[in-house]
């Protein structure tokens, strides 16, 4: 066990990341609604115990977590205007939440401490997935779930091609997403493994590069190091 590494200083609050976070929930509300609402719910029903929410952003996890079956919930986020809506929802759902301002790739938790860590639309913007997806693998306990829902790298190589060609300039305009990322490889490099894996078009979402998606369930894989 290796235990949390120290983590780097992060920004200090400012009125700027409060206004990003506004116009966030705002142009993703529609979409919350019509499609990733659903979505969430299903995927974070097997949350079970202690859950930790990895770029937990404005919350939109939190209406669909099942309190009966989650006795503590941790969510993370780097932004504090982020944090600071997520508060806000908490409060108006009624929902018990503890909120970190803290990078994925550097998780203050010690090893083994939460039954299932989640990833929803995050994993694109992490500046380091790998090493973000090998701190959730150290702080999962043994039989802990791994929950993801991304939107990925295409397996249609010429919409991947554009994915590649688009995202230097879609980084730029939208937070650090990534549109070419194959996230279900990189949970498989990092020692988990898939009980479930769902990929597929969202052919409800208007941008071509945007329709991959993944929707999966993985577990520790311990027979890796």
């Amino acid at each position: 066990m290796t235990g949390p590494r120290p983590a780097p200083r992060l920004l200090r609050s400012s009125r700027l990341s409060g206004l990003i976070a506004a116009a966030y929930d705002l142009g993703t509300g529609g979409m919350e609604r019509r499609l990733f609402g659903e979505r969430r719910r299903r995927l974070l029903g097997v949350a079970r115990g202690e859950v930790l929410d990895v770029g937990g952003g404005t919350g939109a996890n939190l209406p669909h977590l099942a309190p009966g079956q989650v006795a503590r919930l941790v969510l993370l986020d780097p932004s504090p205007g982020m944090l600071a809506r997520a508060r806000r929802r908490a409060r108006e759902l009624g929902v018990e939440a503890q909120l970190v301002r803290g990078r994925a790739e550097w998780l203050p938790f010690p090893d083994r401490s939460f039954d299932a860590v989640v990833f929803t639309l995050s994993l694109c913007t992490i500046g380091d997935p790998a090493t973000a997806l090998g701190e959730a693998r150290r702080v999962l306990r043994q039989g802990g779930r791994l929950l993801v829902l991304e939107h990925v790298r295409a397996a249609d190589p010429r919409l991947a091609g554009w994915q590649d060609r688009l995202t230097p300039l879609w980084r730029r305009i939208g937070g650090g997403c990534h549109l070419n990322r194959d996230t279900r490889a990189a949970v498989e490099a990092a020692g988990f493994r898939f009980e479930s894996a769902d990929e597929f078009l969202e052919e409800r979402i208007p941008i071509p590069v945007l329709r991959p998606h993944l929707v999966g369930v993985a577990h520790r894989d311990d027979r890796s190091p």
